[in-house]
């Protein structure tokens, strides 16, 4: 469906993009992440046609976005962020606007005009200007405008930034939807949007890929065996001297002092080795009492920032 090969893109003598490459099947939803400046726009950019990229192809259904672009684009739906919208226009208006400028057929445009604005829940707010209109269905008339024409490809950029929760879970189970008929690409600053919405992701910085994975595998490439949680009563002091008791322990960090006296540490150890009937031991040994133990569990924003950091891909 879309494919990406060795882009790159250059500004003078700033790299924004460097040499990448990728492939999103039909069907999939891809969250593009990235830390700021890390090329994400630029790639979002080029993948539309609104910039052309300085060297590599990208071939979008069969089309080359260089050498055949308007079969290319044809065939993609843009939701930009900040959802610029025409302000004297009413939400039909703005779509029927759309229809026209697409060149989508007049005998058939009412029609299909009709059917994406019931698509986006925007039937009871069709007549209303869409400067009166609320953020959340601001984004739902952006988004209606990228469905005009019926592109087989969806790229949405940043499709909740400014939503309340209400409005961000209306969006979310929307796009989730034109999931099911639509191939979509996404950006998102929200980690947690993405790993609940997409089946894949594509992590870039500083130009660079450096993970292209799903979320699930992501998070479970971090994640170890080797890391516990443990919130102790200690009066006595003694945790600091569990390390030189247990030979298995690499680190012992004080996490946080709780209300109630407890504290909280993290424990690794030097092997792939889960330490808790060791802890469970030693430590009742020592007369601390255990009040919480439990395996760290790494969430897409610890991949993500493992990945940024420096991690392997």
């Amino acid at each position: 469906m879309i494919e990406v090969k060795n882009v790159t893109k250059k500004y003078g003598k700033f790299v924004a993009v460097d040499d990448i490459s990728f492939e999103i099947k039909e069907g999939e939803i891809v969250g593009l992440l990235g830390p700021n400046g890390a090329g994400k726009s630029t790639t979002m950019n080029m993948l539309t046609g609104f910039i052309e990229q300085t060297s590599g192809e990208i071939i979008i259904d069969g089309y080359d976005m260089l050498k055949k672009p308007k079969k290319a684009k044809k065939e993609i739906g843009y939701m930009p962020e900040g959802v610029p919208l025409y302000a004297d226009l009413t939400v039909k208006e703005f779509v029927k606007y759309m229809a026209e400028i697409k060149g989508i057929d007049k005998k058939e445009r009412k029609e299909k005009v009709e059917k994406i604005i019931e698509q986006t829940g925007l039937k009871d707010v069709e007549n209303k200007l869409t400067r009166n209109l609320s953020r959340g269905y601001k984004q739902r008339v952006s988004m209606a405008g990228a469905l005009v024409g019926e592109p087989k490809i969806l790229i949405l950029d940043e499709p909740t930034v400014g939503l309340d929760p209400k409005q961000i879970t209306e969006i979310r189970k929307l796009i989730k939807e034109l999931g099911k008929t639509h191939t979509v690409i996404l950006s998102s600053h929200i980690l947690s949007e993405v790993s609940q919405i997409c089946n894949k992701v594509i992590i870039i910085n500083k130009g660079k890929i450096v993970a292209i994975d799903t979320p699930e595998n992501l998070e479970s490439k971090v994640s170890s065996n080797n890391s516990v949680y443990v919130t102790v009563e200690d009066t006595e002091n003694k945790m600091e001297q569990i390390k030189e008791k247990i030979p298995q322990i690499e680190t012992l960090k004080l996490i946080k002092t709780n209300e109630d006296g407890t504290k909280q540490y993290e424990i690794t150890s030097k092997e792939d080795e889960d330490l808790r009937k060791i802890l469970f031991s030693e430590l009742a040994k020592e007369n601390i009492t255990i009040f919480e133990m439990k395996k760290v569990d790494f969430s897409l924003e610890d991949a993500f920032m493992k990945l940024i950091e420096g991690g392997k891909q």
